[in-house]
């Protein structure tokens, strides 16, 4: 079997090409280039020259074939631009979750087998399983399960492929231990072993994303809104979705209301209280339109402010200023909604407070971003969320679920963010996720992925 394996300069695609030459399969490499520096006006400290030199060395040391292929037209039209027309709505999209999809899958792949190739091997922390087909006449299902090392598991990033897709697709390292890749790397007397895992955006290298959003989006200045927690207790939408949680809980339940994340770090999360709170026969009979409701995000646009004339100093002279309002005040400036997302905390630049404070709402159309105070203010949190119809992309076609129909899962809505306890409920309006606690900083744009019990990732879509 000829194998294509994606280079990319890093100790794991160079342990994945290892691994498959000393199984004895026909291996060669490939290095992509995603970005050319003309395409916009910065230039990362970690060029991709760099990379291919790196991974050219590799290739050279293990005695397989080196190529170079340009995709970065595909990725620009594919992945970038993408990437800018969400932003520009004031969603969140994972580039990554995309080129896997678009480019290292589909692209990348088409290459491959013109040389070729009858697989593409690349080094992500995640498996692939073949299995009979449920249907029984002989196909082959493929399924996806997390990588066997818990703090590197890249399964997220892989949420979008179709079967078609896994049939060509190996990742040798996924059953492996970062540290035991860094050893077969060092024994190896491989050029990457002590290479650093990349970081920032992959195709320009070192740059922060609000600089490069910038070189598309132009910045405009607008209001920061801080809202304050009398705002949810006069707010008919959050009043009515607390009376609906209340209506799902098991009679037995004693505990909070689970309407607010229990935060930890940036990794950790854990429920208040019952790990589960519902009745799954009160859930299972859940109305559409209380579905909706709960999945609905609040609506800071009525928060409305009013200036007020004073006179100051011994000269009573005449000044303007914000009339008080008890849900909210204008804490300061910034330099466009669309550089912002839900969850923030850096780049806000507000003091005089005792607590953190992060972005819970972004408003591009009115150029308004609203921020709250502290990990457990209520606009942070959210217990349900909804994927459109289009949006649902199911891994396995046999798991896909009717309109009627609930299931128990694990779901993730970032990448590295333990799995959370989970009810899939199926409707005709899409998939609602009805979480067993409530999860903080849920993203408009990102991609939210279910498990089963035994880490196999069954599907995926767009929240």
């Amino acid at each position: 079997m000829k194998i294509c394996i994606g280079l990319s300069g890093g100790v794991d695609s160079s342990v994945a090409a290892l691994l498959l030459k000393q199984q004895g399969y026909d291996v060669f490499a490939m290095f992509m280039q995603n970005w050319h520096d003309a395409d916009a006006t910065l230039h990362g400290d970690c060029e991709w020259e760099e990379d291919r030199y790196v991974a050219e060395m590799v290739a050279r040391k293990l005695e397989i074939p080196f190529y170079f292929v340009d995709l970065s037209k595909s990725y620009r039209q594919r992945v970038v631009d993408y990437m800018f027309d969400e932003y520009a709505k004031g969603r969140t999209p994972n580039p990554d979750v995309l080129c896997n999809r678009e480019i290292k899958f589909d692209a990348f792949l088409k290459v491959a087998e013109k040389m070729g190739a009858d697989m593409v091997a690349t080094g992500h922390y995640a498996r692939v399983e073949r299995m009979p087909s449920a249907t029984g006449k002989g196909h082959t299902m493929y399924r996806i399960l997390e990588g066997v090392d818990p703090g590197k598991d890249q399964s997220y990033f892989l949420c979008q492929l179709s079967q078609e897709q896994l049939s060509k697709a190996i990742f040798p390292i996924g059953g492996m231990l970062k540290s035991e890749v860094r050893r077969l790397a060092k024994e190896a007397d491989l050029p990457s072993a002590d290479k650093k895992d990349s970081q920032g955006i992959c195709f320009v290298g070192k740059v922060d994303l609000p600089t490069f959003l910038q070189q598309k989006l132009a910045p405009v200045e607008g209001d920061v809104v801080e809202v304050f927690p009398a705002f949810y207790e006069s707010d008919p939408l959050y009043r009515k979705q607390c009376d609906i949680v209340r209506s799902i809980l098991r009679d037995d339940y004693n505990g909070p209301l689970p309407v607010i994340s229990h935060y930890i770090s940036e990794d950790k999360e854990t429920p208040v209280g019952d790990s589960h709170p519902f009745d799954n026969g009160k859930i299972a009979a859940f109305p559409d339109e209380c579905l909706r409701t709960l999945a609905t995000p609040l609506d800071y646009s009525g928060i409305h402010f009013e200036t007020e004339t004073y006179r100051s100093g011994r000269k009573h002279v005449r000044k303007t200023r914000w009339k008080e309002n008890p849900y909210g005040r204008i804490a300061g400036r910034h330099e466009g909604a669309q550089f912002y997302t839900i969850g923030q905390r850096k780049g806000l630049n507000i003091g005089g407070h005792k607590d953190s404070i992060f972005v819970i709402s972004t408003d591009v159309a009115r150029n308004i971003i609203y921020v709250g105070e502290g990990h457990t203010h209520p606009g942070l949190s959210r217990l349900c969320l909804r994927i459109a119809p289009e949006d649902i992309h199911w891994i396995r076609p046999d798991f896909e679920m009717a309109p009627g129909e609930t299931r128990r899962c694990r779901v993730r809505i970032r990448y590295r963010q333990p799995l959370q306890d989970a009810t899939l409920l199926r409707r005709e309006d899409g998939l609602y996720i009805l979480f067993d606690s409530a999860q903080r900083g849920i993203t408009p744009g990102q991609f939210a992925v279910w498990y089963a019990a035994d880490g196999e990732m069954t599907g995926s879509g767009v929240i």
